[in-house]
C-alpha cells in the first residue's frame, strides 16, 4: 500500500508516492453559514419535565432505535455545501516537439487541474491544498451556485500543503464554515466529505473519523492527520471534511491507495493548521510563523517506561535543548518526559512539533511533564524559531561551490527550508545550472559544515575559506548522511 496525492497534471518522481484529490485541477470549498435561526415560543408556563431534560448535559450515545440510525445527513449538507467550492488553475507548459522542417523546438501548451476549496471569510477568503494550485498562472473560483470569479493567491504554504485564495464578491457576504475544534473529536464520530472528485459537481460522501493524531503518513512536514473512511477521490483535494454541526473539521489532502481510487483511507488537515494558515495570511504575511519549541525528543516505547517508573509507554522524553529557544526558557532538562501541549497528548516528535507550532505566536502554553517520578507543569512561550533570516550569499570564483547561493544555518532558516534546525553551518538555497557546483553534483539542500577541517559558522565565512585556499576538502551533510568530498 502507498500514500497517494495528485500533483496536479505533471509527473513527478514522487507521483507513484503521492496523489492529491485535486486530479489535476483545482477545486475551493467555501466554508457554509453559521448563523441559525431558534423558534422562541410565547412565554408559558415550563413543563418540569422539559426543565429536567434541559437541565441534562449532552452525552454521545448511539443510535437506540431504526428510525435514529436512518435520520439525514441532507441539513448538515444543505448548511456546508454552499461554502465548497472548484478552483481551477491554468499554466503554460513547454514541451519539446519535432517538425520535419524545423526540428526539434518548444512548444506552448496549457494545462488546467481542478480542485476543491473551502470559503473560510464571508469577504472572499479561500483556503485549498497548495498542491492544487502550484505553478498556475491564472486561478478561477466557481461557486456553489456556479458564479464564476477570478481568483489571487495570497500565501502558499507547501510545508503544510495549504493555500491561501481570495476572490471579489463586492459587497457580498459569502458563505463561510466555522472551524470546529478538532480537541473535542473523537473516533468514530459522523464527517462528511464535501468536494469536486473527478470534476464533476460537488458532491457528499459520508463516513467517520477512523484515526487522529495520524502522524507516519509523511504527506507534509507537519504531519498530524485525521483519517477517515468517508469516500475521497481525485478533485476533492481542497475539500471540507465537517461534522454534525457542519464545522470544519480539516481541508481533505489525501488518500491512502494502490489503485489511486478511495479505499476507504483518507486523511485531513486538522483546522487547527488551516485556521493559522489562514491568519497568517490575512494579517498580510508571506510566510507562517510557527512557534518551535527547540527540542529533541524520542518517543517513550516500553523499555523506556520502565527504566523512567512509567506505568504504560506515553509522551516523549527530551533528549537535547536549543540553547535559549523555548523549551529551555520554560525550564526544561534533558530526561523530562512531555505528556501533554496544551493539554493535548504527544506521542512523538511529529506531535510534539505540531501541537506546538498550531499555537499562536505570543501565547502561554502549558506543558505536563513528569521529571524525576514528579509531575508538574511548565510554561512556554509560543515564538518563532531564533536565528532570523540571514541574507543568501551568491558564491562566485574558481572552486567547487561557484554558482551556488548559500544561506547561514539557523533554526529559522533551517524550519523555513525543511531543515534540521539543530544542524549547524550554511545550505545551499539554489544553484545556476550552469555554475561548477551543480555540473559537480551538489543539490539544494546540501549542508556544508566544514571546509579543510574547519567547522562552518556562516556563509561569509565559507567564502573566504573557498577563496583562500587551492585545493579544497568539503563536509557535506545530504539527507541524514556526512561525507567528505575532495576537490
Amino acid at each position: 500500500m502507498k500514500i497517494t496525492r495528485d500533483l496536479l497534471l505533471k509527473a513527478s518522481p514522487f507521483a507513484a508516492l503521492i496523489v492529491g484529490f485535486a486530479g489535476g485541477a483545482l477545486a475551493v470549498a467555501p466554508m457554509a453559514n453559521t448563523e441559525r435561526t431558534i423558534f422562541q415560543p410565547e412565554k408559558q408556563e415550563q413543563d418540569p419535565y422539559l426543565q429536567l431534560v434541559q437541565a441534562e448535559p449532552l452525552v454521545r450515545a448511539a443510535p437506540s432505535s431504526r428510525g435514529e440510525v436512518q435520520l439525514s445527513y441532507a441539513p448538515v449538507a444543505a448548511r456546508a455545501g454552499p461554502a465548497v467550492v472548484n478552483v481551477y488553475a491554468q499554466r503554460v507548459v513547454r514541451a519539446m516537439a519535432r517538425d520535419p522542417f524545423f526540428g526539434r523546438f518548444s512548444a506552448p501548451r496549457v494545462e488546467q487541474s481542478l480542485g476543491s476549496g473551502v470559503i473560510v471569510r464571508a469577504d472572499g477568503v479561500i483556503v485549498t491544498n497548495n498542491h492544487v494550485i502550484e505553478g498556475a498562472q491564472s486561478l478561477r473560483v466557481v461557486l456553489a451556485d456556479r458564479r464564476e470569479f477570478d481568483a489571487t493567491l495570497m500565501l502558499a504554504d507547501p510545508r503544510v500543503d495549504l493555500a491561501v485564495l481570495r476572490i471579489n464578491p463586492g459587497s457580498e457576504r459569502l458563505p463561510t464554515l466555522p472551524f470546529a475544534n478538532t480537541n473535542d473529536l473523537q473516533v468514530g464520530d459522523l464527517v462528511l466529505a464535501i468536494g469536486n472528485p473527478f470534476g464533476l459537481q460537488q458532491t457528499v460522501t459520508s463516513g467517520i473519523i477512523s484515526a487522529l493524531a495520524r502522524t507516519e503518513v509523511g504527506v507534509s512536514d507537519y504531519a498530524f492527520f485525521i483519517q477517515t473512511d468517508a469516500a475521497i477521490n481525485r478533485g476533492n483535494s481542497g475539500g471540507a471534511l465537517v461534522d454534525m454541526s457542519g464545522a470544519l473539521v480539516g481541508v481533505n489532502t489525501a488518500i491512502f491507495s494502490e489503485s489511486g481510487g478511495s479505499n476507504g483511507i483518507g486523511f485531513a488537515i486538522p483546522s487547527e493548521m488551516v485556521r493559522r494558515v489562514v491568519e497568517s495570511a490575512v494579517s498580510g504575511g508571506t510566510t507562517v510563523i510557527r512557534p518551535w519549541l527547540g527540542v529533541r525528543v524520542q518517543t517513550v516505547n516500553q523499555e523506556i517506561a520502565s527504566s523512567l517508573g512509567l506505568r504504560r509507554p506515553e509522551g516523549v522524553l527530551v533528549n537535547e535543548l536549543y540553547p535559549r529557544a523555548a523549551g529551555e526558557r520554560a525550564g526544561l532538562r534533558n530526561g523530562d518526559v512531555i505528556f501533554s501541549v496544551a493539554g493535548t497528548q504527544v506521542r512523538d516528535e511529529a506531535g510534539l512539533r505540531y501541537q506546538f507550532a498550531t499555537q499562536r505566536p505570543g501565547a502561554r502554553v502549558p506543558l505536563a511533564i513528569r521529571r524525576d517520578g514528579r509531575s508538574m507543569t511548565l510554561t512556554a512561550t509560543a515564538e518563532a524559531p531564533p536565528g532570523g533570516a540571514p541574507e543568501a550569499r551568491e558564491l562566485t570564483g574558481r572552486h567547487p561551490l561557484s554558482g551556488a547561493r548559500v544561506v547561514t544555518l539557523t533554526p529559522a532558516t533551517a524550519e523555513q527550508a525543511g531543515l534540521d534546525p539543530f544542524a549547524t553551518g550554511v545550505f545551499i538555497q539554489a544553484l545556476d545550472r550552469g555554475g561548477v557546483a551543480a555540473r559537480i553534483g551538489f543539490r539544494p539542500g546540501d549542508i556544508i559544515d566544514a571546509i579543510n577541517g574547519q567547522p562552518v559558522r556562516d556563509a561569509a565565512q565559507l567564502d573566504r575559506a573557498l577563496a583562500q585556499a587551492r585545493s579544497w576538502v568539503i563536509g557535506v551533510e545530504r539527507n541524514g548522511q556526512r561525507a567528505e568530498i575532495r576537490f
